[in-house]
């Protein structure tokens, strides 16, 4: 551990040097599956082909340019998630944070030209946004706000996957301008909500000329078997919000608009330095294209369901499983207790899985795994659950 770094991340003892596919290698050359992908980051894996020679084409040309000037490789690829998404326009920045905290600016600012003086957005509990003060204070963690307050005001938060909170605050605040939502909840352990949940969300918002905002940084580009969560049902969002697995590891966000949202920011309302850049976007590009060339949207839906039974299969009867639960390649094993000593053993049984909330245990691997390697993650992982609950 280095001593010039930060103390801000408890750090496991492994360094990475080479992957390859859904594989990485240590320093001593001991090898890992990789069932969390950078924490849905990698969905091609690891050192794509196709991906590492589009990278270094773009290097050779122009990494940086700035948005003072048009850079065509960002047109392309706001034009291609258009046409992905339904949508009508995007902003592109760094970060999942950052399009979040786009999102949150967006919809201030569609608040306030509505006449709204104190604009609020209606906010879920075990929700993750982001990290800065904005997206911090949307977030519904506590833990990760202590120690960062005041928190920012603008939010009226609601437990997640309750209709009914929601309908009371649209009674009991005439401020509310749009709902920032997750269609799958990934840092709140894979919470799957009921099938008519977002669109009563829909319905709520088109009633009460609120914005009805889609975090997808997680769930998005595929990862549930759609290229985005909200797919899965006949809904659009009127703003988007995409990071993680966008450019498959290379650092890009998105906040997406249509209609009424995709007119709201005008000249001078928000900007970025790296956001949008050729290179990045050269690498988005690419990774949309081989998503779709390699039909890595299907495999997420058919890989999912396959480690979904697997680990049911394999862990059924035992007690201290609370559920079982997957959305493509999004996976969580609830416990009825807390579970982070599970990270170190499957660490050095030569896996990479995390926890989150201190007993879901969450796998999100790359969507290029194949069969043999989805088994593989269920007949490595089950015997350390086992295990631990025996004890």
């Amino acid at each position: 551990m280095s001593a010039h770094l930060m103390n801000t991340y408890k750090r496991l003892p492994v360094a990475f040097v080479r992957g390859e596919g859904a594989w990485l290698w240590d320093e001593s050359g001991k090898r890992y599956l990789d069932a969390l992908a950078g924490i849905a980051v990698n969905g091609l894996g690891h050192a794509h082909p196709k991906l590492v020679a589009a990278i270094a084409d773009q290097a050779a040309k122009v990494i940086h340019t700035s948005n003072i000037y048009r850079v065509i490789e960002q047109e392309k690829l706001g034009e291609k998630l258009a046409q992905l998404s339904g949508m009508d326009n995007a902003f592109f920045n760094c970060s999942g944070a950052e399009a979040n905290e786009t999102a949150i600016k967006l919809a201030r600012l569609y608040g306030h030209q509505r006449g709204v003086e104190l604009p609020t957005i209606v906010v879920m509990d075990r929700s993750w946004h982001g990290r800065t003060i904005a997206t911090l204070s949307a977030t519904g963690n506590r833990k990760a706000q202590a120690g960062f307050e005041p928190l920012l005001g603008g939010f009226a938060r609601v437990p997640f996957n309750d209709l009914e909170a929601v309908n009371r605050v649209a009674e009991n605040n005439a401020n509310i301008v749009a709902v920032l939502v997750e269609p799958v909840q990934g840092e709140g352990g894979i919470q799957i909500p009921e099938k008519t949940y977002l669109s009563h969300l829909r319905e709520l918002c088109d009633r009460k000329q609120w914005l009805f905002m889609l975090d997808e940084v997680q769930s998005g580009m595929g990862r549930t078997g759609k290229w985005f969560a909200y797919q899965h049902t006949d809904l659009m969002p009127d703003v988007l919000t995409l990071a993680k697995g966008l450019a498959n590891g290379m650092p890009i966000g998105a906040c997406v608009a249509r209609g009424v949202a995709a007119n709201v920011f005008g000249p001078g309302h928000h900007g970025t330095t790296f956001g949008g850049g050729a290179l990045i976007c050269r690498a988005a590009l690419t990774t949309l294209e081989i998503i779709e060339e390699e039909g890595l949207l299907d495999r997420a839906r058919v890989l999912g369901d396959r480690m979904v039974a697997g680990f049911r299969q394999e862990l059924a009867g035992l007690s201290g499983i609370t559920e079982i639960r997957g959305a493509g390649l999004m996976l969580g094993i609830e416990l009825d207790r807390p579970c982070n000593e599970l990270v170190a053993q499957a660490l050095e049984a030569g896996l990479l899985i995390n926890v989150t909330y201190d007993n879901i245990v969450r796998m999100l691997p790359p969507l290029i795994i194949s069969d043999d390697q989805a088994d593989q993650i269920v007949s490595m992982l089950s015997p350390l659950i086992r295990n631990f609950l025996a004890r």
